[in-house]
């Protein structure tokens, strides 16, 4: 088979490791790739987002499978687009993709069909959504409607600070056209946790719970990022609490896509709140967390392209889902700064010493000769497997004391939740 990966960061150099071990897979490409994906495959220099130029290479190059990593593509349109030239693509089409791309559609099918989520109102004008939040009681949520990288969201504490987050979302426009409307919803106290499925549109096969740390520091205070660390297991998400969220909130919301004309193929993601009230939705994706892929993934022992096939081909109740029993912990390395401003371009050094029981992958790299420098806000994600989680926690930490590269940051706490 040849392979088409799309995508450029942490997630994708995982999805990447994994299809590769795949014994019929003859060819793999990744656009763009990086210095991670580029030793396991043969990186193509297309941009994510340029759909067009991605389908002029997968029919040239006759490519048997393409595999969508980041959400953009996918609401923008992709898997329509190849599926009208009769190529296989994995990921949900671009209607079942407005789950993640449009938090009003995401909050009103829920409320439609009774799946557990945050009580909300939504709002395309400024001045009403302003007088809304004088009499309502904090902490709030504002969420930017659209795709905001996994930053669109504010938890406002009171109400100087959710005028604030609402005029940078919707008047100042900090997320682009995604704060033309916005969600104001209730804050939800819990514990979160995310649990992701691979569906052909009738199964939903669930996969291991994982638990991402989004605050930029440690014990979770300063900014939302995409995702400072994960670790699979999340056992605060287990047994009947587990079983209940799989059929309320997956099969569900599957079934309500079903009967509002949607099949949704893919991988669904659902944020979820441990609350005293039960589990209840954050937020729906429509893709591979990153980094929950580089705990989960790591952890599947099944084969990823038999899944995505038997997805495409309506069959995914052939499939028998294993998992390693080990725990999985992914500690991310980031720019300093990250996500607010910061600086590209520095030198890291370390990488060949990293022992070989640690998998390295690969997000916001650049190779430049013989060196490999920093390209993005979060920079790489250390992930260790071991028999407990204190013992995946010591091992990931041990190699990322081994890496180094100007104003490198990182939590020190990733784990350390129940």
């Amino acid at each position: 088979m040849k392979i088409l990966l799309i995508g450029s960061g942490g997630r994708e150099h995982t999805l990447a490791w994994k299809i590769a071990k795949n014994p019929r897979v003859k060819k793999l490409y990744v656009a763009p790739g990086n210095p991670g994906t580029a030793r396991i495959a043969q990186n193509i220099n297309i941009k994510a987002t340029n759909i067009e130029a991605l389908l002029e290479f997968a029919i040239d190059s006759k490519i048997d499978l393409t595999v969508v990593g980041p959400e953009q593509p996918l609401a923008e349109g992709i898997v329509d687009l190849f599926e009208s030239q009769g190529m296989r693509i994995f990921g949900p089409n671009k209607q079942a993709a407005r789950l993640e791309s449009s938090k009003v559609f995401s909050k009103n099918l829920m409320q439609k069909y009774n799946i557990p989520t945050a009580a909300y109102r939504t709002f395309t004008d400024y001045t009403k959504a302003r007088q809304y939040l004088v009499n309502q009681t904090y902490p709030l949520v504002l969420k930017a409607n659209g795709l905001a990288a996994g930053k669109g969201v504010v938890i406002a504490n009171n109400l100087h600070e959710a005028v604030e987050a609402l005029e940078s979302i919707m008047q100042n426009r900090v997320f682009g056209n995604a704060g033309s409307e916005i969600v104001i919803e209730e804050f939800l106290a819990g514990e979160e946790v995310s649990l992701l499925a691979f569906t052909d549109g009738e199964t939903v096969l669930p996969m291991v719970t994982a638990q991402d740390h989004k605050q930029a520091y440690d014990k979770d205070l300063g900014p939302n990022t995409g995702g400072m660390g994960a670790y699979s297991p999340a056992l605060i998400l287990d047994g009947e609490k587990y079983n209940t969220a799989v059929e309320e909130i997956l099969v569900n919301t599957v079934k309500a896509l079903k009967k509002e004309g949607i099949t949704y193929k893919g991988i669904l993601y659902a944020g979820l709140m441990v609350t005293a009230e039960g589990v209840k939705v954050i937020e729906f994706n429509s893709r591979f967390g990153d980094p929950e892929a580089q705990v989960i993934v790591p952890r599947l022992k099944t084969d990823l392209v038999d899944i995505m096939l038997a997805c495409l081909d309506n069959d995914l109740k052939s499939i028998n889902l294993e998992w390693h029993k080990q725990t999985a912990v992914c500690v991310i390395l980031a720019s300093g700064g990250y996500p607010l401003q910061y600086q590209k371009g520095y030198e890291i050094t370390g990488l060949k010493a990293i022992p070989k029981d640690i998998i390295l992958f690969h997000a916001g790299t650049k190779q430049e000769g013989h060196k490999i420098v920093t390209a993005g806000g979060r920079v790489l994600g250390v992930t260790a497997l071991a028999e407990n989680k204190e013992q995946a926690i010591a091992q990931a930490y041990n190699a990322v004391e081994l890496i180094r590269f100007q104003d490198m940051h990182y939590r020190t706490d990733i784990g350390q939740r129940k």
